[in-house]
C-alpha cells in the first residue's frame, strides 16, 4: 500500500466524476482504477449529452453560440444527475436497486430524447429529403382544406353568374332571331318573300327593335351581377393564395419536422428502422453505463474505508451531543 500516493489532476478529476472521496481513495490501490473507469464513463456520457443537446438547440435557435451554451447547460444537468445517482448506489443494502431502476427510467425518457438529435445527424441527408416531401404534402393538404372552406361561397357566386349569363344569352338569341327575320323580310330572302309588304317588314322591325332594347336593358341590369361574381371569386382566390403563401412560410426543417420525417423514414424503410432501433439501444447504453459500471464493478477497500469513516463520524457526533 502506497500511503503517500499523490494523484495527478486527471485522476482527481475522474475521481470527482465518479463521486469518490480523494483522501480515502489515495490509499485504495485497486479502487483507483475502478473509479477512474467510472469517471471516464461519466465523462463520456457528459460529452455525449452536451453534443446531443447542442445539436438539438442548433435546430431551434439561429445563433450557434447560444446553442452551444444551452448544450453545455443541459449537459451539466445530466452530469449532476449522474453523479447524484452514482453516489446513491449501495449494493450492500436491500434498496441498492432503486437508483439503478430510476436511472433506467431516466435513460428511457431523457436518453431517448437525446438520441433523436444524434440520429438526425446520422441520417441528415435522408431526413432532409423526406422533410421536403412531407412539406409538399402539407402544402397540398392545406390548399385542399382552404379550397374546401371557401367552396360553398364560390359555388353560390358561380351559380349566380351562370343564371345571369343564361338570361343574357336567351335575350341575345331572341334579339338575333328577330333581327334576322327583319333582314330576311326586307331583302325578300325569307318571311313572305314579297318585298312590297311593308307592313309586315315594319312589324318585324319593331319586334327586332324591341328585342334589342330588351337585351340592352338586361345587359345593363345583369352586368353588375356578373362583375360582382367575377370580383368576389377573384377575391376568394386571392385570399386562398395569400393564406397558402402564409402557411408555406411557416413550413421549415426544424427539429419537430425532422423528427416526423425520421418517423416516416422508419415506417417506409425496414433497413433504416433496423439501424434506428440499433442506434437507440447503443445510445441508451451510453446513458446508463456509468451507473451500471458502479453497480457491477466489485466493491473494494475504498467502500470499507468509507463505511468505517462514516461510522466513526456518527459515533463522534453522538458522543459530542449526548
Amino acid at each position: 500500500m502506497q500511503e503517500n500516493y499523490h494523484p495527478n489532476r486527471r485522476e482527481q478529476f475522474l475521481w470527482w466524476l465518479s463521486t469518490a472521496e480523494t483522501e480515502l481513495l489515495k490509499d485504495a490501490v485497486v479502487d483507483r482504477n475502478r473509479h477512474s473507469i467510472i469517471g471516464m464513463l461519466v465523462l463520456g456520457t457528459w460529452g455525449f449529452a452536451t453534443l446531443a443537446w447542442s445539436y438539438f438547440f442548433s435546430t431551434v435557435v439561429s445563433a450557434w453560440w447560444v446553442a452551444i451554451i444551452l448544450g453545455f447547460f443541459m449537459g451539466g444537468l445530466i452530469l449532476f444527475i449522474d453523479r447524484a445517482l452514482i453516489k446513491g448506489v449501495q449494493k450492500s443494502t436491500a434498496f441498492g436497486w432503486k437508483p439503478l431502476a430510476f436511472r433506467l427510467f431516466l435513460a428511457v425518457t431523457i436518453g431517448l430524447f437525446m438520441a433523436q438529435p444524434a440520429l438526425l445527424f446520422l441520417f441528415e441527408k435522408e431526413v432532409k429529403v423526406q422533410a421536403s416531401i412531407d412539406n409538399e404534402i402539407r402544402k397540398k393538404t392545406k390548399n385542399i382544406a382552404l379550397v374546401k372552406s371557401y367552396q360553398n361561397d364560390k359555388d353560390e357566386l358561380v351559380y349566380q353568374k351562370k343564371l345571369a349569363n343564361e338570361t343574357l344569352n336567351k335575350y341575345y338569341q331572341e334579339m338575333v332571331y328577330n333581327r334576322n327575320r327583319f333582314i330576311e323580310e326586307t331583302d325578300g330572302t325569307g318571311g313572305s318573300k314579297k318585298i312590297g309588304l311593308k307592313n309586315i317588314a315594319l312589324a318585324k322591325k319593331a319586334a327586332a327593335d324591341k328585342s334589342a332594347n330588351d337585351y340592352e336593358l338586361v345587359v345593363e341590369k345583369l352586368t353588375p351581377t356578373i362583375q360582382y361574381a367575377d370580383s368576389a371569386i377573384q377575391s376568394i382566390n386571392n385570399i386562398i393564395a395569400k393564406e397558402q403563401a402564409s402557411f408555406n412560410q411557416l413550413l421549415n426543417t426544424g427539429f419537430i419536422t425532422q423528427i416526423e420525417a425520421l418517423d416516416h423514414l422508419i415506417q417506409q424503410n425496414k433497413s433504416v428502422a433496423f439501424r434506428y432501433y440499433l442506434l437507440i439501444v447503443l445510445l441508451l447504453l451510453i446513458e446508463i453505463m456509468p451507473l451500471l459500471a458502479k453497480y457491477l464493478l466489485p466493491s473494494g477497500t475504498y467502500k470499507v474505508k468509507a463505511e468505517l469513516v462514516e461510522e466513526e463520524e456518527i459515533k463522534l457526533i453522538k458522543s459530542t451531543y449526548s
